[in-house]
């Protein structure tokens, strides 16, 4: 016989406690936040999850946060993979974890429907330290795409694409809006010239650190081709050219292993 339910009244760590204490095997199908999820089962322990793009623990953490959904388990149906080696309670502790710090974060950022835009700056004051996935994260704001859409471009759990939001809109790089609003007029549609300069920097950076000494003239050619790109308002176009010029130097001077090395670290960073 099936259990189900509303997540309203069971939060999906009551629920799993309940099933895995009586060593049951099979599937749980949820749907909540707009997505469709399973968890499986054996002998009462997880052994695989999938919601969206993300698969194992991931996935348990995401439906974990769900405050609102149904829930129907499924028993005797199991998982031909296995995605997920944590215990049970080591899951359920992380993910009580998480939705405490996202309790924190909602305050900001109650839906996922707003659409992160960037604030006017002066250009003294503008934000250009930032980490690898915030950059991954600032590349892909143009004022339109909501939250929920840049968490599928990004390929960033939620939780972790909130957190790092959380610290832009902090930090005065960017704002919300409802996507009824009206873009504010004035605003830019992407990374200023300046935060933009500093994002040529990084790539520079990297790809000193993979072509070596032997590659410091091509590297500093195609970052002087960028910065004059970059500020007669060509844009990210200018930051992705470089990294194509950039990645052929690097595959003559060193090998195609080395270019999609670099690649591999740089792509992230400008892709649309």
């Amino acid at each position: 016989m099936a259990l189900q339910g509303s997540l309203s009244d069971l939060a999906l760590p009551d629920v799993v406690q309940l099933v895995s204490v009586s060593g049951k095997t099979g599937v749980f199908s949820l749907t909540g936040g707009g997505a469709e999820g399973k968890i499986y089962l054996k002998d009462g322990q997880i052994t695989d999850a999938s919601v969206g793009h993300l698969r194992g623990e991931a996935a348990v953490y995401e439906m974990a946060m769900w405050q609102k959904g149904q829930f129907i388990f499924t028993p005797g149906v199991e998982s031909g993979e296995s995605t997920v080696s944590r215990s049970n309670a080591s899951l359920m502790m992380e993910a009580a974890r998480r939705l405490d710090e996202w309790r924190v974060l909602q305050r900001k950022i109650p839906s996922f429907d707003l659409v992160p835009y960037f604030q006017p700056r002066d250009p003294g004051h503008d934000q250009v330290t930032l980490s690898p996935q915030e950059w991954v994260v600032v590349t892909k704001v143009d004022g339109q795409r909501s939250i929920r859409e840049l968490e599928g471009i990004t390929k960033l759990h939620a939780f972790d694409l909130c957190k790092l939001l959380y610290g832009l809109v902090a930090s005065g790089l960017i704002s919300l809006r409802a996507p009824q609003e009206k873009a504010v007029q004035g605003t830019p549609a992407g990374p200023s010239v300046t935060t933009l300069l500093a994002l040529t920097e990084n790539v520079r950076r990297i790809a000193e650190e993979i072509a070596g000494p032997g590659g410091t003239k091509s590297v500093e050619k195609q970052y002087r081709i960028a910065r004059t790109d970059i500020e007669a308002g060509k844009g990210m176009l200018a930051v992705a050219s470089m990294v194509d010029q950039l990645a052929r130097s690097i595959s003559l001077l060193k090998g195609g292993g080395e270019a999609g090395e670099f690649l591999r670290r740089v792509t992230p960073l400008v892709q649309g």
